[in-house]
């Protein structure tokens, strides 16, 4: 391992490569997945909005179906299932929309049982608490760590009741839990219970119908790698052109080749903009999501991809199997190797000229691999890299 230091700061450079200057991000075995540009989709027709309108509730009744079938299979679920899951699907739409319907069916019954678990918890402890306080006497006083009695008979007989509540709650709970039954409103479930306060709400029947429609509809795609602008269901060019590949009984309203609809408007993300046409331009993977606003009456394109994980180890584990200080200077670089019991520290202190051992050498030399030494050659002040 390297270290090279200068006026600039300094780094390390391991084994298998360059790991950043001055401190290393953790690497995880999981990509971190976060939404970037959202952008509205102006210029559209009436006919475009016909077709996405079309699309989004033919999709979004076919989400509706997989999704009860993936309820009902419940823990018995395994990889034939959700092939012949996918196989239904792709006779009424295509592959790549099947595919993207059924990962998020699994997202969100998923989404379900982490809600159900932490629900489970809650109860769990609301449970606790109560009877801990009802094993205590009224009016005794509380400590820091845990909470004394009711104040009062009559709010302790309303807690003793509240307990069976919550435990004939919990009771139900875990027993959805154990045989893998989950509750899941496609449209969310405080919108449907909208439906029946809709004064409340300051709705009309009308007006929450259509925001109910909206929300159930689906349009979103998941983006390839190698394919062309990243995703072959939903296109978006670097142009800001967007097209869409239709399902097979929606196919008589294609405008363009290969049973794809291009819509009249165009895109501009203005947030985020040049690492997604940087993606778009390298045919990099990137998931699209097109939905519609009720309320202001406009279809937004949200597009999403996965930041890779980056390498990171703790700087005694870097230092423990030793390591080689370069400094750069104008005419040499300068090559020293700290002693076991002084960590590598800036050159030029006091301390740091007394534990090393200083090797000069021309800066135009460059060292073979097997001399075991990498300068840094990025410049004055910067760190270099490793093989």
């Amino acid at each position: 391992m390297v270290v090279g230091w200068g006026d600039g700061g300094f780094g390390w450079a391991g084994v298998n490569g360059w790991a950043g200057c001055g401190s290393w991000r953790r690497r995880s075995s999981r990509s971190v997945r976060r939404e970037w540009p959202s952008a509205r989709l102006k210029g559209l027709t009436p006919a475009d909005e016909k077709v996405l309108r079309l699309v989004g509730a033919h999709l979004g009744s076919l989400a509706s179906r997989d999704l009860a079938v993936r309820c009902r299979d419940g823990l018995e679920h395994s990889a034939d299932t959700w092939a012949a899951r996918k196989r239904a699907l792709t006779a009424d739409s295509s592959a790549r929309w099947a595919g993207s319907i059924t990962k998020a069916t699994h997202n969100q019954w998923a989404l379900a049982r982490r809600g159900q678990l932490a629900h489970i918890q809650s109860l769990e402890a609301g449970v606790r608490t109560i009877t801990h306080r009802l094993s205590q006497s009224v009016g005794e006083q509380g400590s820091k760590r845990a909470p004394g009695g009711y104040r009062t008979k009559q709010e302790w007989h309303a807690k003793s009741r509240r307990l069976h509540v919550l435990e004939a709650r919990l009771d139900a709970a875990r027993a959805d839990r154990e045989a893998g039954r989950v509750h899941v409103a496609r449209g969310g479930k405080r919108l449907a219970r909208t439906r029946n306060n809709l004064e409340a709400a300051g709705l009309t029947e009308v007006g929450w119908r259509q925001r109910w429609e909206a929300e159930r509809w689906f349009l979103a795609a998941d983006g390839e790698s190698g394919k062309r602008f990243g995703n072959e269901t939903i296109r978006v060019t670097q142009d800001g052109e967007v097209s869409i590949k239709l399902p097979a009984p929606l196919a008589g309203y294609a405008n363009a080749p290969h049973g794809r609809y291009e819509l009249a408007g165009l895109v501009r993300f203005a947030h985020g903009g040049t690492e997604w046409a940087d993606r778009v331009a390298a045919n990099r993977a990137v998931a699209y999501r097109i939905h519609y606003d009720v309320q202001r009456g406009r279809w937004y394109l949200t597009a999403s991809w996965q930041i890779p994980p980056t390498w990171s180890i703790p700087l005694k584990a870097a230092l423990a199997d030793g390591v080689i200080g370069v400094d750069t200077n104008a005419d040499h670089l300068a090559a020293s190797t700290p002693t076991a019991t002084r960590p590598a520290t800036r050159a030029g202190s006091s301390s740091t000229s007394r534990a090393v051992r200083s090797i000069a050498m021309p800066r135009s030399a460059t060292p073979s691999p097997s001399a075991g030494l990498v300068p840094c050659l990025r410049g004055e002040g910067h760190c270099g890299r490793g093989p």
